[in-house]
């Protein structure tokens, strides 16, 4: 199938369904689906938790399938009908098995660059969710190489306490990254201690 973007799926006549991700590939936090009735502008919003990613569950395809199941269930909230309706379904690997089922069922998708209204919601969905968690550094949306060290710096400041939010499933996380974190938050732990002990040292001379 050829890829479309939002903007060129705007002559289709029928009833039009976006669906997009965010947080899928983001080091921190839960992951959000979104989909999108074109006609009515009615958004809908699943979550998918941060403790699906952890590495045995991901080498189940647990995270994929809880995307499968809840597009399923975002699809049915919005009385998706396949035999008129269609869905622009954003490129992303997460969307691997829904893209299957979707085959299997016959439903009309297009792969699509998901932009503008929908992007812009699942995105923000996502970023309310890790100002809950306690990150409050600026982190640029489209800027994925910065988005991954300022939520690497956020887990590394904090690491017993903030670990349990990361998505330790990801390979690269318990091949080299996990030990930064560590490294980094026990020389924290030492400067904070070796300051400690210098202004005891001071008070005792006082």
């Amino acid at each position: 199938m050829n890829c479309i973007s939002t903007e060129d799926a705007k002559d289709w006549k029928g009833r039009t369904i976006e669906i997009d991700d965010a947080g899928t590939g983001d080091l921190v936090g839960d992951a959000f689906i979104g989909l999108h009735d074109v006609q009515t502008g009615k958004i809908i919003f699943r979550g998918i938790p941060v403790g699906l990613y952890i590495e045995d569950n991901r080498n189940d395809n647990r995270p994929k399938k809880e995307i499968l199941k809840t597009v399923k269930d975002g699809l049915k909230s919005l009385h998706f009908d396949k035999s008129q309706d269609r869905v622009l379904l954003c490129r992303g690997d997460c969307f691997e098995l829904v893209r299957e089922w979707f085959e299997q069922e016959n439903i009309n998708y297009v792969p699509a660059i998901v932009e503008g209204k929908l992007q812009d919601a699942v995105e923000e969905r996502f970023f309310n969710h890790l100002r809950k968690l306690g990150v409050h550094s600026k982190i640029d949306v489209n800027d994925y190489k910065d988005r991954f060290f300022s939520l690497f710096n956020w887990v590394a400041e904090d690491f017993p306490n903030r670990e349990r939010y990361v998505k330790r499933g990801f390979p690269a996380w318990n091949k080299k990254w996990k030990k930064k974190a560590q490294e980094r938050y026990k020389k924290k732990v030492e400067k904070r201690s070796k300051i400690k002990h210098r202004a005891k040292k001071i008070l005792q001379k006082m």
